[in-house]
């Protein structure tokens, strides 16, 4: 068996897979972590499919006890103890310069990792007590660590460098960086696997499109651009971050608004994007909103499609001949008026999607392009704990 681990802030999600199959024998997430009632969703295969088992209320006061009790009731219904489990994978936001790949980890990957954290202090802080408490409770057993940022190494220096002072590299490593990496291999790989093409052949633009949202420039399976930056604000607008913006603009509003950095920064990450504009970042409520005539949500939308076709057409350019257009996450794969406004106006590309097929599309592992249309417009469901979990199983036997 192998378990899948993305420890975030306040919650932990978890994934269990057979080792030879990578078949899910269990998943869930424990939410709301240190916040007086947390609640813990779980689920494990029963036969064919998934018995709902468990959707608990409980008392959860940190990431140590959140994890013994994902260990408890792994260990309860599909008796995953430390003797079954082959290794355990975990996701890692940030891995600076350091790692371009998936690591065993180790105590030197460990205070490395933590070295990383001003790069990433929301997210690298509970990733590391992910990986702690694991240690803890199956000492044994190896781990690895796979990171958001790895995919995005093959950048060249003139796409990830920023028109800074050079010491603002060299000293404080401020350079661009990328995340959904994991996500942004996996559909590149499925993609060529649908195309029936080696990825090393193709040239992929491929849309993260979730409450997060990025896009990747892949030419022959290497990443060469990314949207995202030096953290997860830079590039498209997403559900609550504002994406691209002019740099003079938040200090601009420190000033106006009588607000502190932290402040700022909160406002940039937390209450912009969707949630700015229209009131909402869950775009699920941004469309029921148009289909009343709200004005605000109609606004959102526009804007959230004319910036991922901008970002298509630019990395068009950059990857000079475009074999497929892929769309993943959750906007990505079941917003088939996402889909279409994207695409809108792109027919002189060679990008031209289906109505029917588009909307028919949605959630499953399709092509959506016009008959006639030069390049391959594809809906490829993500799954970075598919990847993590084949990865992880990979570098152990590698090791052995």
């Amino acid at each position: 068996m192998i378990l899948v681990i993305n420890s975030g802030s306040s919650s932990i999600k978890f994934e269990l897979f057979e080792s030879e199959t990578l078949d899910v024998i269990a998943a869930g997430v424990v939410e709301r972590i240190g916040e007086g009632q947390a609640r813990l969703h779980y689920r494990h295969r029963a036969g064919d499919g998934f018995d709902e088992q468990s959707d608990d209320d409980m008392d959860i006061p940190d990431h140590d006890a959140g994890l013994r009790e994902i260990v408890r009731r792994l260990s309860t219904y599909t008796g995953a103890s430390g003797e079954k489990l082959r290794g355990i994978g975990h996701r890692v936001v940030h891995g600076g310069e350091r790692y371009k790949a998936a690591v065993l980890i180790d105590d030197e990957v460990i205070e490395t990792i933590r070295a990383l954290i001003p790069l990433a202090p929301l997210h690298n802080p509970a990733n590391l007590r992910g990986m702690e408490v694991a240690r803890q409770c199956f000492g044994h057993v190896p781990q690895a660590a796979l990171f958001d940022t790895s995919f995005h190494h093959t950048l060249p220096e003139h796409a990830y460098r920023y028109a800074l002072p050079a010491q603002c590299y060299e000293q404080h490593q401020v350079r661009r960086y990328g995340f959904h990496g994991i996500s942004h291999h996996y559909v590149a790989k499925q993609a060529a696997a649908l195309l029936d093409m080696p990825l090393q052949r193709l040239n992929l633009i491929t849309l993260h499109l979730g409450n997060g949202a990025s896009a990747a420039a892949i030419k022959q399976g290497r990443c060469i651009d990314t949207s995202m930056g030096m953290t997860p604000l830079e590039g498209l607008m997403m559900g609550s971050r504002c994406g691209d913006l002019d740099p003079a603009v938040p200090l601009y509003l420190a000033k106006a608004m009588n607000k502190s950095d932290d402040e700022i920064d909160q406002l940039l990450n937390e209450q912009s994007g969707l949630l700015g504009v229209c009131g909402v970042n869950d775009m699920r409520e941004v469309q029921r909103r148009i289909g009343k005539g709200d004005a605000d949500a109609q606004r959102a939308l526009e804007m959230y499609c004319y910036r991922i076709r901008k970002y298509i057409g630019a990395y068009y350019a950059v990857l000079g001949r475009l074999d497929a257009l892929v769309f993943t996450a959750g906007i990505g794969e079941h917003d088939a008026e996402v889909r279409w406004r994207s695409c809108a106006g792109l027919e002189a590309l060679g990008i031209a999607v289906d109505p029917r097929r588009n909307d028919a599309g949605s959630g499953a592992l399709t092509e959506i392009q016009r008959a006639d249309a030069a390049v391959k417009v594809l809906v490829v469901p993500t799954d970075e704990e598919r990847e993590i979990a084949r990865q992880t199983l990979t570098l152990i036997n590698e090791s052995a």
